[in-house]
């Protein structure tokens, strides 16, 4: 892939806090901070973490080219003494992150940065950007996923996304929350996920007549023959002359797979009723009717209802944009610095609304699964250096109402840890998979949800509890920076 050069993909204030840093000479002082969101996009009960190999990517290309310099010189607020920094600039701290395609929910660190405050600082908005976009753009597709119960569905949103970026990165991210593929050719190339289409209206209007663009098109592509019917009239020509076409090419001695039609209009569920009926009875039993025209997981859950005979799903507008959530929300907040001698300090940002309130120190996360079942108990966000014994009673509490409890004996459940070490003194340490093997194990994370988890309207939502000695932690520090 071509280097893409985000170094000064960062906002202006970064790069002035850097150089104020410096010029108080906090410069070597490391720092914390937690990569996190507050809220699950679409009212979903969880999100997909999204966008960690182009985060690595930004990491390891960091650094400041001579045009970088040049421009920046040229605004006139840079010091020399600034400017000599950047352009011995690299990373030298540690990162831990979620694996792509894990299931995530709210408050949890998708990242964790340890690392000199100045590198830290600048960091922050394009690792926000990264991760923003293709975790929103993955749990959307989780969503629509979920709505066609089984159904493959297909990611076609290029044209209407956000840019050439958007469009490609976002049908990345919705390949591994669970779509069959895309048909981004650039996203096919890059990430060798599955590129499908089939035709436009287009090709049916540049032959004389429907019949003769489909049988074209049949002789070009025998083996995967999708025939868009509504070019001009669904029932009425459309199916008929695919069956013609279908029939000719069986009378041919041409083995029929990977073919159907696709609907593009009109109501959905009734044409595919009455477009099914007259497949079967032309003997076209297995023929495929796929279905496109602005759909989302609400369109195809009622259509599901309705008994819509459709077997593939072709998702782009309101997909690619996630056209009712069209920002993830994610945030980036000091946790903890080092004091002279060394030792981290906890950090805890406070506010009028309590969601913001920021859970203090360098933590990780574990996540207890039922042992019986593999399902999500909870999860459960601890300071570094504590453990669970798998082998002694565990009880998780809900911090902003402590009576709710669970309580689980030994024996019952499981422990994992989701935070795996990506960077250490500046260097990656971490492969990231293949897009396709992400959305193997997205597919195996989301099996350990209940089903009453992935509803997309009011879902159940996994408890995620602090530990007693993090909630104490926290309940301090609140204290004393309140109390006058």
């Amino acid at each position: 892939m071509q280097k893409n050069d985000l170094t000064l993909l960062t906002d202006l204030y970064q790069l002035t806090m850097m150089q104020g840093y410096q010029e108080k000479g906090l410069q070597k002082k490391i720092v914390v901070f937690d990569l996190f969101y507050r809220k699950n996009p679409s009212g979903n009960g969880y999100a997909i973490a999204a966008g960690l190999e182009q985060a690595i990517e930004y990491i390891n290309q960091l650094q400041f080219s001579k045009q970088d310099i040049d421009y920046l010189e040229s605004l006139n607020i840079f010091s020399e003494g600034f400017i000599d920094y950047l352009k011995q600039f690299r990373f030298t701290g540690e990162i831990y992150a979620i694996p792509e395609g894990t299931i995530v929910f709210p408050h949890e660190p998708l990242m964790r940065i340890k690392a000199p405050i100045m590198e830290a600082q600048l960091i922050e908005t394009a690792l926000l950007n990264i991760i923003n976009h293709q975790s929103l753009i993955a749990t959307k597709a989780s969503r629509v996923v979920w709505a066609a119960q089984g159904d493959p569905v297909m990611e076609f949103g290029l044209r209407r996304a956000q840019g050439p970026d958007a469009g490609t990165y976002g049908a990345r991210a919705a390949v591994i929350g669970g779509c069959c593929g895309t048909s981004n050719v650039l996203t096919g190339k890059l990430f060798d996920v599955p590129v499908k289409g089939t035709h436009a209206h287009s090709w049916v209007m540049s032959f004389p007549d429907e019949l003769t663009a489909f049988r074209k098109y049949a002789e070009l592509f025998p083996n995967a023959c999708t025939l868009l019917v509504d070019t001009y009239n669904t029932l009425e020509s459309g199916v008929p002359n695919a069956i013609k076409v279908f029939q000719e090419m069986k009378d041919k001695g041409i083995e029929l797979k990977n073919y159907g039609i696709r609907l593009d209009s009109g109501d959905l569920s009734y044409l595919s009723k009455q477009a099914k009926k007259m497949l079967e009875d032309a003997g076209f039993e297995d023929a495929v009717i796929s279905a496109s025209s602005d759909l989302d997981e609400y369109l195809i859950a009622n259509l599901k209802l309705q008994g819509a005979k459709i077997g593939l799903w072709g998702v782009g507008t309101k997909l690619i944009t996630s056209d009712d959530c069209p920002a993830f929300g994610g945030v980036y907040k000091l946790a903890a610095e080092s004091d002279e001698n060394g030792n981290f300090i906890p950090k805890i940002k406070l506010s009028n609304n309590v969601e913001k309130v920021t859970n203090p120190g360098i933590k990780k996360i574990f996540r207890v699964y039922d042992k019986k079942t593999g399902k999500i108990k909870a999860d459960v966000i601890v300071l570094e250096e504590e453990t669970i014994d798998e082998t002694k009673v565990l009880t998780l509490f809900d911090d902003s109402a402590k009576w709710k409890r669970m309580t689980l004996q030994p024996g019952t459940y499981t422990i994992r840890e989701l935070l795996v070490p990506i960077f250490e003194n500046g260097k990656c340490v971490y492969q990231s998979p293949k897009v396709m093997e992400m959305q193997a194990y997205c597919n195996k994370e989301k099996d350990t949800l209940w089903e009453e988890h992935k509803r997309n309207k009011n879902p159940h939502i996994v408890p995620v509890d602090l530990s007693e000695k993090l909630s104490a932690l926290k309940s301090k520090l609140i204290e004393e920076m309140t109390v006058k």
